[in-house]
């Protein structure tokens, strides 16, 4: 392989690893914009209280606390929230989440 083809090689290769960052950079950017929209939202939708219970959620079960946010954005855009839901109303949300499913426990004998 002459040098010139060598060169080409690792100039394709530094241009496909700057292009692959570049459109990793753009999908950060294009998630960071939607959790704004989510968060902007939420700042609606929630008192205080409730947005902190949500975000405690948040760190312990990320996955059910996004399916949490995503439901109450629908149910707002749907204009079945018209006001900031409280702690309480939020509480009682959540319990009735729960209600449905169902608990596994492990008992070691």
């Amino acid at each position: 392989m002459s040098e010139e083809e060598e060169l080409e090689r690792i100039r394709r290769r530094k241009l496909e690893a700057l292009q692959r960052r570049i459109y990793e950079e753009q999908q950060l950017e294009k998630q960071r914009e939607v959790e704004m929209k989510i968060q902007a939202i939420l700042r609606q939708i929630l008192t205080p209280e409730a947005r902190q219970r949500l975000a405690n959620i948040k760190m312990v079960k990320p996955e059910f606390a996004r399916q949490i946010e995503i439901q109450l954005i629908q149910l707002f855009q749907r204009g079945v929230l018209n006001s900031p839901l409280s702690d309480r109303q939020l509480k009682e949300i959540l319990s009735r989440i729960q209600r449905g499913k169902r608990e596994i426990r492990i008992r070691r004998v």
